[in-house]
């Protein structure tokens, strides 16, 4: 994993925003506004995990707005990320990366097991980078339960 105190990658990907319309989202733009950037990577859009983790995110948008930026990356299309984000009242950015680049600048993209099956896929992951672009704080192999408090006190 990328280390607390080093630049984040930077990173322009296809996405959906707050208001469901598709724009080029890059990571110097938000940076642009000021605010920490919570960066988190998801397997799948429509998993009970994933579901979780967004509506997680979406309950606590409020706590987490006026301090920081939430950005939520998966391999997903925009077609999928658009049903995700409107099935579930989404309220912050969902990024496309099909061809896996973020996903592994990050090095969250690589082998996992699940159900005694090795598979390549993505190592959910939460990166918290300042306004200046440097890594706060990194949470690697999430647990879904609890996380979002923690990504909270860490902001």
């Amino acid at each position: 994993m990328l280390e607390v105190g080093t630049k984040a990658p930077d990173f322009c990907l296809d996405g959906i925003d707050a208001k469901g319309q598709e724009e080029q989202i890059c990571l110097a733009s938000l940076l642009g506004q000021g605010q920490d950037i919570v960066l988190y990577f998801y397997p799948k859009d429509n998993t009970p995990g994933c579901t979780q983790e967004a509506c997680d995110f979406r309950d606590t948008f409020n706590r987490i707005q006026p301090k920081a930026t939430v950005v939520g990356i998966s391999p997903d299309s925009l077609t999928s990320h658009r049903k995700f984000r409107e099935k579930n009242y989404l309220v912050f950015l969902l990024l496309s990366d099909p061809d896996h680049q973020v996903l592994k600048a990050y090095q969250v993209w690589g082998e996992k097991k699940q159900f005694g099956k090795t598979s390549l896929g993505v190592i959910r992951s939460t990166y918290l980078i300042g306004p200046d672009g440097i890594i706060k704080k990194v949470w690697t192999k999430v647990k879904v339960n609890g996380h979002v408090d923690e990504v909270i006190k860490a902001i």
